[in-house]
């Protein structure tokens, strides 16, 4: 029998969606996405899509095109009668600007679910947001995957003697607690002090890291300045190894070069975000799995609940 499910793809994330539909079981729609010649973006979907489950995968990190491109895919979906469309969005861009920290600045994250909504979409489904909250700027269901479901199982492998988990900074530490519970260790809290955006003026260590195995997690690696000056600070403090994982590996400015040159055994991401280059101490896990089966639940109205942490904290409690 037929599937009423349809997965399709912008440019920016083609290399993950086709790995998303192959886990699914389905093969990638066909979406023609043009450009004029001053740049303007065209969409077109090249086959019947009335009355299904529409799936777009599409990333919105830079250039702004990724979330213009999904945008006018959202529109078109819609406007081609598909009966729900979802938009997959493994990394969701501007969610470092979700508030008014500072007079006259806009909420970035905010502006974006707006556009997300006002275009069609029915549901989002993405991956470690820069802050939870931002769930609430939608008034559409939004499922937030967490990481910890891919990382966990590599941390596992490691083996590390004498394990504990590092927050980057206090925003950070209620989700470290959370996977350091899971493994029954101790944490410790990297706090920073800004002077503005990825430059750090200020760092000290809370809690003991000698002779430990420090594990960092984190959502974003930018510059990488945040992660490699922690480790750095903890090496010294008398750490054994430092090892960082995060999400989204967004890699800006000079990060290839400070984490080439830092004290860090590995940086371990996820594919929400291609790599500009190969790096001998950047792996990657794929967050391929993990998205499939989110769509399968979502599309058969099945709960995900099973893909996070904090239930599988919650059974071994219960037990």
């Amino acid at each position: 029998m037929e599937s009423n499910a349809k997965i399709f793809s912008g440019r920016g994330s083609r290399y993950l969606a086709e790995k998303i539909a192959k886990k699914f079981g389905e093969k990638l729609g066909n979406v023609k996405i043009s450009q004029f010649s001053d740049g303007e973006i065209g969409v077109e979907f090249e086959e019947s899509i009335r009355g299904k489950f529409v799936f777009l995968v599409q990333s919105t990190f830079a250039p702004t095109e990724n979330i213009m491109e999904l945008l006018l895919m959202i529109d078109a979906a819609k406007r081609a009668s598909a009966y729900k469309v979802i938009a997959v969005i493994p990394y969701y861009g501007y969610a470092r600007q979700d508030r008014k920290d500072k007079p006259r600045v806009a909420i970035g994250s905010k502006l974006v679910a707006n556009m997300l909504v006002a275009a069609g979409a029915d549901r989002i489904v993405t991956m470690d947001l820069h802050a939870p909250q931002i769930q609430g700027y939608f008034d559409i269901p939004v499922d937030h995957l967490d990481s910890s479901a891919i990382f966990i199982p590599y941390i596992e492998s490691l083996n590390l003697a004498n394990l504990t988990f590092a927050a980057p900074d206090v925003g950070s530490a209620n989700r470290i607690r959370e996977v350091a519970s899971f493994f029954e260790c101790d944490m410790v809290i990297c706090d920073k002090h800004r002077k503005r955006a990825n430059e750090i003026a200020s760092m000290v260590v809370i809690g003991d890291v000698v002779d430990r195995d420090i594990v960092l997690i984190d959502d974003i690696c930018d510059t990488g300045g945040t992660l490699t000056k922690s480790a750095g600070l903890m090496m010294e403090k008398g750490a054994r190894s430092v090892r960082a994982f995060c999400t989204h590996p967004v890699l800006s400015g000079k990060a290839y070069e400070n984490i080439e040159n830092s004290v860090l055994e590995e940086l371990v991401v996820c594919d929400t975000i291609p790599l500009k280059k190969e790096s001998s101490k950047i792996k990657i896990l794929s967050t391929d799995e993990l998205f499939a089966v989110a769509l399968r639940n979502a599309y058969e109205n099945k709960s995900i609940n099973s893909l996070f942490i904090r239930s599988r904290i919650h059974s071994a409690a219960n037990k």
